[in-house]
C-alpha cells in the first residue's frame, strides 16, 4: 500500500502541496512510533547501541523513546521530500543543502582543483538524494548504485528521481558492478558514494562500532584499494533554515553534508586482500560513527544491523573473535537493559512521556 502511495505522490508531485504531504507523513510517523510498528522497534534497538556507546551506561527509556520518535519523523520526512523533489526548482534544492566538515576542502581540491575522483562511504542518514544533487555543483557529478526492488514501479520511480537530479544510477544484481564503478572512478571529476552501513550477505565485512559489531558493505574499501583513490566518508544531519535561505528553500529545514577524510589507502596496499578490506572498512567506520552518535535521530536504520541483535548461528563466515565478541556484548546488553528498566521505574514512576522533536 505504501509503495503505491509513494509512486502516485511522485507522479503528481506538482499537484500536491509540499507542506500537506509533509504533514501527512509526519502524522504517519507519529502513529508508527506510538504503536511501535513499521520498523520502530528495531530502530529503538539500534539507537540503544548508539546512545549507550560501549554499554557502560544504561539508556533511560524516555531518552530512547524521544530519540526514536525524532528518528521516525526524520525518516518519513525524507520520503515526503523524495516524492516531491520533481516539483522543486534547482534554486530551491540548492538552498536546502550545504557541505561542511574537515574533508570537504581536500575533496573539492581533488575533484575540482585537480582531475581526481573519489569513492565515498555513506550511511542511511539524512536525505542522500539531496546530497547527490548538491555534489554535482560543489564537488563532482555522482555515479552510484540503487538496490533492485521487488516492486518495479517503485524502483523505476526512485531511479527516475535520482537521474533527474543529475546522478548516474547503476542497479545491483548486474554483472561486473564493481568493475563498472571502478571504471567510473578512472575518469576525472567523479564521485562514487555508496550506502554501506549494512550488508548481511557473505560479502559483508565485520567491523566494530558503538561497543558492538556490525557488518558493512565491502564496496567503498574495495573500490579505494583497486583504484588507489583516497576514501572519504559522509554523514548527514538536518538543520533549521533561517532568513533568505529559508525563503529560497521554501521549507523550514535543510541538510548539512558532513565530509570526513581523506583516508589514504597506501598503508593498506601491503596487506593481504581480506585483511586490507577489513582494516580499511574499520577505518571509515571509525570516521562515520561519531557523525551518527552526534545526530542519531537522522539515522534511518530500521533493520537489524548489530550482530548481537542477529542470530549469529545462521550467519556464515563469522570469525571466531567476532562471534565471541557478539556473545559477550549480548550478555552485557541484557544486563544493561534490565538496569535501565529498573532506573526508569524508580526515577519516573511510570510518568515519562516523549517530548516533541523540533527537527521535524
Amino acid at each position: 500500500m505504501l509503495d503505491g502511495v509513494l509512486v502516485r505522490a511522485a507522479k503528481h508531485a506538482r499537484l500536491i502541496p509540499e507542506p500537506l504531504l509533509r504533514g501527512l507523513f509526519l502524522a504517519a510517523a507519529d502513529a508508527a512510533w506510538l504503536l511501535r510498528v513499521g520498523g520502530e522497534r528495531q530502530l529503538e534497538s539500534n539507537l540503544a547501541h548508539v546512545l549507550g556507546g560501549s554499554g557502560a551506561r544504561p539508556v533511560p527509556r524516555r531518552v530512547l523513546r524521544r530519540t526514536a520518535r525524532a528518528g521516525m519523523r526524520s525518516y518519513f520526512a525524507y520520503f515526503a521530500e523524495a516524492m516531491t523533489v520533481g516539483a522543486r526548482s534547482d534554486d530551491q534544492l540548492r538552498a536546502r543543502i550545504r557541505g561542511d566538515g574537515e574533508g570537504l576542502a581536500p575533496l573539492v581540491a581533488l575533484t575540482r582543483g585537480g582531475a581526481g575522483s573519489a569513492p565515498i562511504a555513506m550511511g542511511h542518514q539524512g536525505n542522500w538524494d539531496y546530497a547527490g544533487f548538491w555534489a554535482q555543483f560543489d564537488v563532482a557529478p555522482v555515479t552510484t548504485v540503487a538496490e533492485r526492488l521487488s516492486d518495479e514501479r517503485l524502483l523505476r520511480t526512485f531511479v527516475d528521481i535520482r537521474e533527474r537530479l543529475g546522478m548516474r544510477i547503476l542497479l545491483t544484481g548486474g554483472p561486473g558492478l564493481t568493475d563498472r564503478l571502478a571504471e567510473a572512478l578512472g575518469r576525472p571529476h567523479v564521485l562514487v558514494p555508496l550506502l554501506a552501513d549494512r550488508d548481511l550477505s557473505r560479502r559483508g565485512v565485520f567491523v566494530r562500532a558503538f561497543g558492538s559489531v556490525i557488518r558493512v558493505a565491502a564496496g567503498p574499501a574495495v573500490l579505494a584499494l583497486e583504484t588507489g583513490s583516497p576514501l572519504y566518508v559522509v554523514t548527514m544531519r538536518r538543520e533549521r533554515l533561517r532568513g533568505a535561505r529559508r525563503r529560497r528553500a521554501g521549507t523550514p529545514y535543510g541538510y548539512v553534508c558532513e565530509v570526513r577524510g581523506p583516508i589514504d589507502v597506501a598503508p593498506y596496499l601491503a596487506m593481504g586482500r581480506d585483511e586490507a578490506v577489513r582494516a580499511l572498512s574499520q577505518a571509515w567506520v571509525d570516521l562515520w560513527a561519531p557523525g551518527i552518535a552526534a545526530h542519531p535521530e537522522d539515522w534511518h536504520m530500521l533493520q537489524p544491523i548489530f550482530l548481537d541483535d542477529l542470530d549469529a548461528d545462521r550467519l556464515r563466515d563469522v570469525p571466531d573473535d567476532v562471534a565471541a565478541t557478539a556473545g559477550r556484548v549480548r550478555g552485557d546488553a541484557d544486563a544493561v537493559e534490565g538496569t535501565a528498566d529498573k532506573e526508569d521505574r524508580t526515577a519516573e514512576g511510570g510518568k515519562g512521556r516523549a517530548d516533541d522533536h523540533d527537527g521535524a
